[in-house]
């Protein structure tokens, strides 16, 4: 998919701020682009003792998904790795069936946030018109656009094969790595983390982001772009487990899914009905397995 990284366009009406930090691929990098940080001034309170100072905040901004030219969502994210966002978007709510149907990503930044547009192949274009469903996506929130329960299909279609489980002891071996490796929550305090792990429990990639579905996203994106998402391995989540976590991993065939917290009872009955494999608690030398035994009666 020749031609999907690094094509940015910057419209000529902008007045944006430089970004502070040295560019990522993937994000609005330009010279008049977003940075995923900002300052700020705070007043810091320690028992009785109150200081004034400098403090640096994660950048929360809508950035706008369009599908050959028809805007389908906006989602409040941290305008960083925004084409791996947007392909992995694309591919976890089964908006395209493979990389292979996004012939072009172009990102535009503007003075209110970012488009990413994305050129995809007249089956998945026509499937995307017919559902007729535009989404704002908010950080805690993963029904948005939805008008009423009728709406809401909670069954899942798609079934985990050929992915062996994951020793907890593998896991833990990942979530020992991963706070080393989140960079932008070193110096907000604010982003979730989604990692990707070998079966070895090598802690391969990182992505960040205010909102946890963004950061499997851009995860799941970034592998796709890199031709590696079929390869073994599992997720880490700096998050709780929601039932959008599960219903993506098992869409794009991850195996095993792992939490820093605990998982909803819906991530736990979607995660038993499609063979996903789900860890919750992976703190230290804690895991807890919600998918090993059979449900209570």
């Amino acid at each position: 998919m020749a031609g999907l990284r690094d094509r940015h366009r910057t419209p000529t009406d902008m007045s944006l701020p430089h970004p502070d930090t040295t560019a990522t691929p993937g994000t609005c990098d330009l010279p008049d682009s977003l940075p995923p940080t900002e300052a700020v001034s705070v007043r810091r309170h320690v028992g009785a003792i109150a200081s004034e100072r400098s403090d640096t905040v994660a950048v929360e901004s809508p950035v706008a998904l369009v599908f050959n030219g028809l805007s389908h969502a906006v989602m409040m994210t941290t305008p960083t790795d925004l084409e791996a966002l947007g392909l992995g978007f694309a591919l976890s709510e089964g908006l395209i069936t493979g990389r292979d149907e996004c012939r072009d990503i172009e990102v535009m930044a503007h003075a209110r946030g970012c488009e990413v547009h994305m050129t995809v192949s007249s089956r998945a274009f026509a499937a995307l018109k017919d559902r007729k469903r535009s989404l704002e996506g908010r950080t805690g929130c993963g029904l948005c656009g939805i008008d009423s329960l009728a709406q809401l299909d909670l069954q899942p279609t798609e079934r985990v094969t050929g992915q062996p489980p994951i020793p907890a002891d593998v896991v833990l071996r990942a979530f020992a790595a991963l706070p080393a490796r989140q960079a932008l929550n070193a110096r907000t305090g604010a982003c979730h983390a989604a990692g990707w792990a070998t079966p070895a429990g090598e802690l391969l990639d990182v992505a960040e982001d205010v909102g946890r579905h963004n950061a499997l996203d851009k995860l799941l994106g970034r592998r796709a772009l890199a031709g590696r998402l079929g390869e073994p391995g599992f997720v880490v989540m700096s998050s709780r487990a929601s039932y959008e976590l599960v219903r993506k991993s098992v869409r794009l065939q991850v195996g095993t899914l792992a939490a820093i917290s605990a998982p909803t009872s819906l991530a736990i009955d979607i995660a038993r009905q499609s063979g996903l494999q789900l860890y919750g608690f992976c703190r230290g030398e804690q895991a807890v397995d919600y998918t090993a035994l059979a449900p209570l009666s």
